[in-house]
């Protein structure tokens, strides 16, 4: 059997930058075994497979290591193959996931993800918090999936040599660390070693959380973001209550076939 792949570059206009996705398209679905298997060959952070259902498209992402329910770079990159190899005259998608409706819209360079706002809540300060970033953040919060802590001092999340072990006790699942930018209206890094993915280079998902934080905390809608990963990725993002836009662009690094 053979499948399509095509890898993309996320949230960047440049090559090796941003955050890499694989795509691979399906007519119908495989066993969820051999998808995250596929996932796991492949060794990027997210994989994102699709089935065209009507006018629709069904879309799952899968780390190396297991499925999760919401994944914007892999979402932004499935977006860029199906506008530019499947449905070039197309202006707008639709997305049926594991999140609900998701929709995807082109403006000018830009990728347009229409997404569910995921609001944090404060939270209790986690015991391990010294051990893993040496230093007390100034407010936890936490929506579910994610540990948002935030930091005053953006040249911390930038330089900080993250103790993975120590993260991994920290949270279940992933953890933002975030603080107000000092060019952009905020930065982060995001890490979720339990799932894979020791450190994500750019991540949708998380400025669902961040966007109504950060949006709340700077009475702005629209926002500027840039997540300080090595890799570095830049998005626009904009509160609409319960729904938010994350603006970027991608690029295409590889197209090939996957046999088996």
């Amino acid at each position: 059997m053979k499948l399509d792949i095509f890898q993309v570059d996320a949230f960047t206009s440049e090559l090796f930058r941003g955050n890499p996705a694989a795509v691979v398209p399906l007519e119908k679905w495989l066993d969820d075994d051999l998808m995250q298997k596929i996932a796991a060959e492949n060794n990027l952070s997210e994989t994102a497979f699709f089935v065209k259902e009507g006018n629709n498209y069904n879309i799952r992402w899968m780390t190396p290591s297991s499925e999760v329910p919401l994944c914007g770079h892999a979402t932004l990159a499935t977006s860029f193959v199906i506008f530019n190899f499947y449905e070039k005259e197309a202006n707008a998608l639709n997305f049926i996931s594991k999140s609900g409706p998701l929709s995807v819209s082109k403006e000018k360079d830009l990728l347009v993800l229409d997404f569910p706002s995921n609001k944090p809540h404060p939270t209790k300060m986690p015991e391990g918090i010294m051990e893993c970033f040496g230093k007390e953040p100034v407010e936890s919060l936490e929506n579910g999936f994610f540990l948002l802590l935030i930091f005053d001092d953006e040249d911390f999340i930038r330089n900080y040599i993250p103790n993975i072990e120590a993260i991994k006790k920290l949270h279940k699942h992933g953890i933002i660390i975030s603080s107000k930018g000092k060019k952009v209206d905020f930065v982060s890094r995001v890490f979720v070693p339990n799932e894979g993915i020791d450190e994500d280079p750019v991540t949708g998902s998380a400025h669902t959380v961040l966007t109504p934080y950060w949006s709340e905390q700077l009475n702005k809608k629209l926002l500027t973001a840039h997540q300080v990963s090595k890799r570095e990725g830049e998005l626009i993002c904009v509160n609409l209550g319960e729904r938010i836009k994350i603006k970027g662009s991608a690029v295409l690094y590889l197209r090939g076939n996957i046999y088996f």
